[in-house]
């Protein structure tokens, strides 16, 4: 089974409720900073069958692979089923002054 990952202010207590949401517009502004994220407003998940999950999506372009960091409810999810992710997750947590949770 996989991890998966959350990006988070929850746990800093000297800011705000409000200060503590990532927003979406913030996270837009973000990723737009860099060349190997593109928005899209769904996600397609190929397997055995195909999904498309509606949301904010902020695919992470790792060679062949596109990697969603999924903008929800605040926070940033992302799936550490491919290592390569963790320094790339980490790095966004640090500029974005957040923490990470895992689970």
């Amino acid at each position: 089974m996989s991890k998966r990952y959350r990006v988070t202010r929850e746990y800093q207590q000297h800011r705000s409720a409000e200060e503590q949401a990532i927003s979406l517009e913030e996270c837009k502004r973000y990723f737009a900073t860099k060349p190997d994220f593109t928005y899209s407003p769904v996600f397609i998940a190929h397997g055995e069958t195909t999904m498309t999950i509606e949301g904010d999506f902020f695919m992470w372009s790792h060679g062949d692979a596109l990697i969603p960091f999924r903008h929800y409810g605040g926070d940033i999810y992302v799936s550490g089923s491919n290592d390569a992710v963790i320094p790339v997750m980490m790095e966004v947590a640090s500029e974005l002054t957040a923490d990470v949770e895992e689970g």
